[in-house]
């Protein structure tokens, strides 16, 4: 990995973790799930995860560096007072979550498009009908109540919907997906996978055909071997910045 030099970073905490998530944003932009200078994903540095680090406001993901990242407290009024404040809308939706979840470590909000789809259908819930639709049996949630906005009352009600620790993936009705995770690994690797899992299902259902759906056991049968399977998230983010740094990216600076 590219490093910067000892006095770029004198003043700036948490680099490992602000390199990763740089990367993070980095593979969302090459693989077209982000949304123009939109969305937003952060990472709590803290015990009880309340300060975080957030993409600045208005930045392409492509762009993105870890020197870039703000370092935000959910607990302080005055952010949004500040300087170089964050989006309003990464405020309302990344602060209450940090704020109310603590078990959320990282947060990854995308408007994906075939997340979005699901999330744009009468029934958003996603059935098991292959290995990865399989992985998310009884680990997502759905927020039928769209209210505009992700602002500081939009924010609260989804973090409400993540309270049980074994529901990883929001599908925000009307909106896109709202995915958690115990670090930039774990969570990127779900938003990856779910966003893969969402198109499988939304291909299958343009065949018009029946589809073969997973008996309720051996879908949380393969959740449960998946979630066990040996480092497969660290190694998909090792890769990722493996193939940007063999590509001389600046994303760790």
């Amino acid at each position: 990995m590219s490093q910067p030099t000892p006095a770029a970073t004198a003043n700036i905490a948490h680099w490992p973790e602000r390199a990763d998530l740089a990367a993070a944003f980095r593979w969302t932009a090459r693989l077209n799930m982000h949304e123009a200078v939109a969305n937003h994903f952060s990472l709590a540095v803290n015990d009880d995860g309340t300060q975080f680090l957030m993409n600045p406001d208005q930045v392409h993901f492509s762009r993105i560096k870890a020197s870039d990242l703000l370092l935000l407290d959910a607990n302080d009024p005055q952010v949004m007072d500040q300087p170089g404040a964050p989006d309003p809308t990464a405020w309302g939706l990344h602060g209450s979550v940090h704020r109310h979840v603590p078990h959320a470590r990282c947060v990854m909000h995308a408007h994906s498009i075939h997340a979005t789809v699901l999330a744009s259908l009468a029934d958003s819930r996603l059935p098991p009908i292959d290995q990865n639709t399989a992985t998310f049996h009884g680990r997502h949630a759905v927020d039928d109540h769209f209210g505009g906005l992700a602002f500081e009352e939009e924010g609260t009600r989804c973090a409400g919907l993540l309270s049980d620790p074994k529901i990883k993936v929001l599908v925000m009705g009307n909106h896109g997906v709202l995915v958690i995770g115990d670090g930039v690994a774990d969570c990127f690797n779900r938003l990856y996978y779910f966003e893969r899992a969402a198109e499988t299902y939304i291909r299958a259902l343009q065949t018009g055909q029946p589809l073969r759906v997973l008996s309720d056991e051996i879908a949380e049968k393969t959740a449960q071997e998946l979630e066990d399977y040996p480092g497969q998230a660290a190694a998909h983010l090792s890769e990722i910045k493996a193939i940007l740094d063999s590509e001389g990216a600046d994303y760790a600076t």
